[in-house]
């Protein structure tokens, strides 16, 4: 059975290049015609895959935090089927989160800058999937640091969103460490960031 990832679609084409666009130019600094002629298409017959610029930004950005969501119960639940300790749940979570923050740095920088753009169903939609989302790490950190009230906890898992997200403002990439240690480096800064405000006083079962 090959192993090989399957050829992104022409859809898939035109949303990672129309996000990379919008990320370095900014949304109105883009026209169709460009969005097609990266993908190698005339900037009409992106209309048979999206209806404009504005549906191509919604998909992304309820894309984004639909896929955020998924991957993340996918990883509490098989944490949870393994038996594994919720320490170790808590890590997967991390690395999932560090994966989108390294991968997908031109949805992060859409997110921050052209959320109000979205029709008031799709950001509300946004909303609702993040908040779900975040709801899942409070529960997971509260298992881990159980000293945490519950609106601290949230505002830790917060704040470590912000801390992880915040991978488009580290400098070019050329200027990073690998990816390996820049993740390894996330990884740790966002542990530390939870069992500092625990109190870090020993009596959790971390995974090194």
């Amino acid at each position: 059975m090959s192993t090989q990832a399957a050829a992104p679609t022409r859809r898939e084409q035109i949303l990672s290049e129309a996000a990379r666009l919008f990320a370095e130019r900014g949304f109105h600094g883009v026209g169709v015609d460009e969005i097609g002629a990266a993908v190698g298409i005339s900037g009409p017959g992106l209309y048979r895959h999206f209806p404009g610029k504005e549906a191509m930004l919604a998909e992304l950005l309820v894309g984004i935090s639909g896929r955020l969501l998924t991957g993340g119960k996918r990883r509490a639940a098989e944490g949870e089927g393994a038996g594994l300790a919720p320490a170790e749940v808590l890590d997967s979570l991390i690395e999932g989160h560090i994966d989108f923050a390294l991968d997908d740095r031109p949805l992060i920088i859409l997110h921050d800058r052209e959320l109000d753009r979205l029709r008031d169903t799709d950001r509300k939609l946004v909303r609702s999937l993040q908040r779900q989302y975040v709801e899942l790490w409070v529960e997971v950190v509260r298992e881990v640091y159980p000293r945490l009230a519950e609106a601290e906890a949230r505002a830790c898992v917060h704040a470590v969103f912000g801390l992880l997200n915040s991978t488009p403002h580290l400098g070019r990439p050329g200027a990073l460490p690998g990816r390996a240690a820049t993740a390894a480096l996330l990884h740790r800064l966002a542990l530390g960031a939870f069992s500092g405000a625990h109190g870090a006083d020993g009596d959790v079962n971390r995974v090194s």
